[in-house]
Formats: C-alpha cells, structure tokens, sequence
C-alpha cells in the first residue's frame, strides 16, 4: 500500500497546509488571557492545543519541539514558513539528547520554547517529564497553556489527540495559568509536585476556560 505522505511530496504536502492555514488566519482572532510575558519560559500545553502558539506574540522567538517523523516534516516545514523557530525531536536517546540540548542552549539565550507535554503519541493527557526536567536545568518558569472558544467553528479533529483548530471566522482565547518553577536541586517528591501541578493546572484551565471566555467577551476584548 502506497504511503499517501512520503519523502517526495513532503514539502508539496506542507506547501498545501501552509496555505490553507495562511488563508484561515484572515478569520482566526486569538487574544491572550493571563499571559505572565515571563522570558525566557516553557509554553506547556495539550497535544490538542498546539496549534494555540498561533496566538503567542513574537513568533521568531518562539521554539517549538516537532517529532523527526515524516509527519513532523510536513509540521516543521509550516511552522518555519510561518516565522517560528523549530527543534526536531525523537524518542530514541540520540535524538531526544539533541533536540534537550538545543531547547537548553535557546531557554539560555532568552527565547521560549512550546511543548506538548502528552505528544508526540500519546497516551492523550499524560504529562511527560520533558517540559519539567528542561525547567529544572535552566530555571526558566513552565507556562500551563490552553486555548478555548465555544463557538461551532471551532472543531476537533477525529484523531487521537482531538486537535482543536478553526474552521471560518472564529474568536479564541489562549489562557495561562501560574508559572511552575522547579529548582536545579529539586527532590524526586518535589519533581512529582510539579508534574502533579502542572496535570492539574491543565484539567482547571480546561474546566475554568467557558467563565473565563465570558468574561473576556464582558470585556469586548476582540473589537479592541
């Protein structure tokens, strides 16, 4: 069976995706509620949130960690075309060691980085211990972040992750939580605080985001 995307019609594919996302950004209106603006920080977020970082000022500053599969490619070639930084990624220790490596060396020069904290596989809303170890070793806050809009346009994917995106003209709010800090010396308990927090910081934005989107359209925050 002929693999549908392949090395020969990656950037073709991305190309395509490029485009049409360049063509729903016309109608796509993010505003950001309760953004620390901390730099450098870690932008923590759901799988199904990814595409929020959409919403996130100065893009060319901003690192998103993209999986070394041909998936990613098409991703990582989007993204790039959009003005974000990129560090490709894998499970294997070579290529999770690298791409550690790479997110130290941009957290140390003052930029941000945006991790799904339960990909690149899954299981669905499992925090891995990426985003916290990274905040351990530079000292840079992780930011829990979610995007949320009750509008019908604004649709979940039938994919494992349910990926939340627009689908015509749509107003969405990207919430934050409160910073997570983790010292260099933290203790495995301590460690397992932060995850824990970090888990719970995610559900309550999901829970909290229908009250916090009413009152951010109180405050007419989309016509301003």
């Amino acid at each position: 069976m002929v693999r549908i995307i392949n090395d020969k019609n990656v950037k073709y594919l991305a190309h395509i995706a490029y485009s049409v996302l360049r063509f729903q950004e016309r109608f796509t209106h993010i505003e950001e509620y309760n953004n620390p603006q901390i730099v450098p920080c870690i932008y923590a977020m759901w799988h199904a949130n990814q595409m929020l970082v959409h919403g996130i000022p100065d893009k060319a500053h901003l690192n998103i960690l993209i999986s070394n599969s041909i998936d990613g490619d098409i991703v990582a070639y989007t993204c790039e075309n959009w003005g974000f930084k990129v560090i490709r990624g894998s499970s294997a220790k070579k290529g999770a060691i690298e791409s550690t490596m790479q997110m130290i060396s941009r957290l140390n020069d003052g930029e941000r980085v945006a991790i799904m904290v339960d990909g690149p596989h899954g299981p669905l809303h499992k925090v891995k211990n990426g985003a916290l170890k990274l905040a351990q070793k530079t000292g840079a806050p992780i930011i829990p972040s979610y995007w949320y809009s009750p509008q019908k346009t604004f649709k979940s994917l039938p994919s494992w992750d349910k990926m939340k995106l627009p689908i015509g003209k749509c107003n969405i709010l990207n919430i934050y939580g409160t910073p997570i800090y983790i010292s260099e010396n933290a203790t495995d308990e301590e460690f397992s605080a932060a995850m824990e927090n970090l888990k719970q910081q995610l559900e309550n934005l999901e829970q909290n985001a229908p009250q916090i989107y009413k009152e951010a359209c109180k405050q007419d925050l989309w016509k301003k």
